[in-house]
């Protein structure tokens, strides 16, 4: 959803319609950054043809691709995912004081965090819907008001069931609410440094866990679970500043009456009064549908195992994160120091995701992304196992270093993979679809976990449980697409050199768009041609 918005809108940054030669208007928008060009350069290949002339007002695109005001969008799409990503696991600093205050067992308070994660994931469709009907900077102002009033509300709950409508429901759907119209418009301000960008803005989420753990340790301190969930919802409402700062892309021209096209829809009139004709609902499905690749889970085999295997992963790859502080805490270590290893494992993300974004958009790893974060996974699911040697803080110090690193490189190339693997054009239903279905493994994910805990009175066998899913899921895609990589590199050879003179057979039977392939970046169109003429030859 996030990268095919931008790519839509691509085009039209980097090429604007030339309307009659009448004297240009400048528009009150910001002005390009130094260095920057007045408009965007058209890439190689794309042509401006002259549009016929309209009697619909022509959008006036903002002059700031690649820098001037983006860099601002850039500051408030990264604190949004600070305030978002990384809230669901800081809500373990008050894990014992909910057990203690409803008396209830690890299981059900468990669900609190659970229900936020996964509402956080499974509300993208809906997110699409309100983006394609207000924008996205509507939106995430939107999601910002939505997650602090939740979390205000969750301060005057009397039970777990108030907390998880609250704290679970409408704060998780808020957060939804907020960071994917934050990425998607981020994309859209960027084209040529896009790489860069989305590397810098996936340090808000480490940034969030390095500062909210030490905040919500304050707060607890001073204020209790109470009064640190209304502060903290005050807090979300900073969304709302944020979402102010990211100004659209488009806009009409002085003295028009007719109403701004939505970021993804048409300005067609005819288009606009057919789609009002339709029930709410059949609108609603079509919505539904466009957001959700169920066509291309069934027709493209990569995507499929993909999708299994990161939703498999999910059932154990963020349950750690939950219990790691209840974990120490119980084991007798001051609450100071368990949120510690929280902000330590915030503070590496911060520094290693940015170069990993770097390196491995290097030409040399293009097609090797899915071993790579396989063998990350891989570390990651094994790394839990350090916490079963003993919940002391020098123990606990090493696996946070080996999780956090081995955490940086899989958040590092998880969209990258899903990238390679889909159609530029479907990303944004794959990765609808894709968040649908994770959310569901991170809904129970962590109640399984409280209900092990509860009935073996030990944590350790929780890291061991996530352990052997992670490393189990890992191994799976590890192993699936390296077979799906020979088998393809095998009925390449055998159309090459067709035995007896008969024609050879399709090596994949998918439908055109969804066949599997990597993302061009710019440099691969002159390699790409050579390399069709070579196989024409």
């Amino acid at each position: 959803m996030i990268m095919d918005n931008s790519e839509k809108d691509e085009s039209s940054d980097c090429c604007p319609q030339v309307a009659a030669p009448e004297p240009r208007q400048e528009p009150s928008t910001p002005d390009p950054g130094p260095g920057e060009p007045a408009e965007a350069e058209c890439e190689e290949g794309d042509a401006v043809a002259p549009q016929p002339p309209s009697n619909r007002p022509h959008p006036v695109a903002i002059e700031a691709p690649d820098g001037g005001w983006g860099w601002v969008v850039l500051v408030a799409t990264i604190m949004v995912l600070a305030l978002t990503l990384a809230f669901p696991s800081c809500v373990s600093i008050f894990y014992t004081d909910l057990q203690t205050e409803f008396h209830a067992t690890n299981s059900e308070t468990s669900w609190v965090p659970s229900i936020m994660t996964s509402v956080l994931h499974a509300g993208g469709p809906f997110c699409s819907m309100l983006v394609e009907r207000f924008g996205c900077r509507a939106t995430v102002m939107f999601g910002g008001v939505m997650s602090g009033l939740g979390m205000i509300f969750s301060s005057f709950t009397n039970s777990m069931e108030e907390l998880y409508i609250t704290a679970g429901v409408i704060t998780g759907l808020g957060f939804c609410f907020s960071f994917q119209p934050a990425v998607t418009i981020l994309g859209q301000y960027f084209v040529r440094r896009r790489p860069f960008v989305n590397a810098m803005s996936s340090t808000g989420t480490a940034l969030g866990l390095t500062v909210l753990p030490f905040l919500g340790h304050y707060l607890h301190s001073q204020y209790g679970w109470r009064g640190s969930f209304l502060i903290l919802g005050a807090v979300l409402l900073n969304c709302c500043v944020c979402g102010a700062a990211m100004r659209p892309l488009r806009r009409l021209p002085a003295g028009a009456t007719a109403p701004p096209p939505a970021l993804n829809g048409s300005a067609d009139p005819s288009r606009k009064q057919s789609s009002e004709a339709r029930p709410c609902w059949k609108s609603a499905v079509a919505t539904l549908h466009k957001n959700m690749a169920f066509d291309l889970f069934c027709s493209n085999l990569r995507f499929r195992m993909f999708s299994l295997g990161i939703t498999w992963m999910m059932l154990g790859f963020v349950v750690p994160l939950v219990y790691m502080v209840p974990y120490a805490t119980t084991s007798g270590m001051e609450q100071s120091r368990a949120a510690l290893l929280l902000s330590i494992l915030g503070l590496i993300n911060i520094f290693i995701r940015p170069p990993i974004g770097l390196l491995f958009n290097m030409p040399w790893f293009k097609g090797r992304h899915i071993y790579v974060f396989s063998a990350a996974l891989l570390v990651n699911g094994l790394s839990n196992c350090i916490c079963c040697v003993g919940p002391t803080f020098n123990v606990l110090l090493v696996y946070v270093l080996t999780y956090g690193v081995s955490m940086a490189v899989v958040g590092s190339l998880l969209f990258t993979v899903l990238m390679d693997t889909v159609e530029m054009r479907r990303f944004q239903s794959a990765l609808g679809l894709l968040s649908v279905m994770e959310s569901v493994t991170l809904l129970i994910g962590p109640p399984l976990a409280g209900i092990l805990v509860d009935r073996m009175g030990l944590y350790t066998w929780v890291f061991f449980a996530c352990s052997i899913t992670v490393v189990t899921s890992a191994l799976f895609l590890m192993l699936s697409f390296y077979w799906l990589d020979r088998r393809d590199a095998k009925c390449k050879l055998e159309q090459q050199a067709p035995p007896n003179g008969h024609p050879p057979k399709p090596c994949v039977t998918l439908v055109p768009e969804c066949q599997y392939r990597s993302v061009p970046t710019e440099g691969d169109r002159d390699k790409g041609a050579a390399e069709s003429q070579t196989d024409g030859v």
